[in-house]
């Protein structure tokens, strides 16, 4: 009986301590770029790489810009108020989306999370330790993953897949029909991200029911 009350007793204070070290980062901006593994040509694989992702997180908002040369999509989330906003702009389209979280989750439900094997591999990605995990989704899609549980956002919703992940996805491989595609963060920055980012524009857009 002592013996099982010490492993307890150290179980908990091993798992006190990994939360204790884990920070939360509330204001920062990460970028990823992206590129094909395979079965793509080359005009493919130079859109590819002319586009960019950007998330932006600043205490209870986030925002996820993905800019190509075709189209822009901005999504912002206010986890305070559950509400999503749409942006996205087609040449000289510009067309402004609003979702209430029940709907966030109904449009994403395929995309909700089963489960999260890890494996033994790390890798280092801007000076973080990794971790290559598995991320099984309810749809029976599979997606290789590489987070840290060094820091964890304060919004996780910005890739809805990923909110159940214990830390801050830095790294992930996803299908888009026969094609995978790596996407990987290239820079974070710590600073204060500025408000304006989570303004919600008035005009210029076609409000999209």
């Amino acid at each position: 009986m002592n013996k099982i009350i010490i492993f307890l007793l150290s179980s908990i204070i091993i798992c006190s301590k990994a939360i204790s070290q884990q920070r939360v980062v509330a204001e920062c901006t990460v970028e990823f770029k992206a590129q094909l593994s395979n079965n793509a040509n080359a005009e493919e694989a130079t859109a590819l790489q002319n586009s960019s992702k950007i998330v932006y997180i600043k205490g209870n908002d986030s925002r996820t810009d993905v800019i190509s040369s075709s189209f822009t999509q901005s999504v912002i989330y206010n986890k305070t108020t559950g509400l999503i906003t749409v942006l996205r702009e087609f040449g000289n389209n510009k067309v402004l989306t609003k979702l209430s979280y029940a709907q966030w989750q109904e449009k994403n439900k395929n995309y909700e999370a089963f489960a999260l094997q890890n494996t033994e591999e790390t890798k280092i990605i801007l000076g973080y330790s990794c971790i290559k995990a598995l991320l099984q989704l309810k749809n029976g899609t599979q997606m290789l993953i590489y987070y840290t549980n060094s820091i964890v956002p304060s919004v996780k919703d910005f890739e809805y897949q990923f909110k159940d992940v214990p830390g801050f996805v830095l790294g992930y491989e996803m299908y888009e029909g026969d094609k995978k595609i790596l996407y990987m963060a290239t820079k974070i920055n710590l600073s204060p991200v500025p408000a304006s980012k989570f303004v919600i524009p008035t005009t210029g857009y076609r409000l999209l029911q």
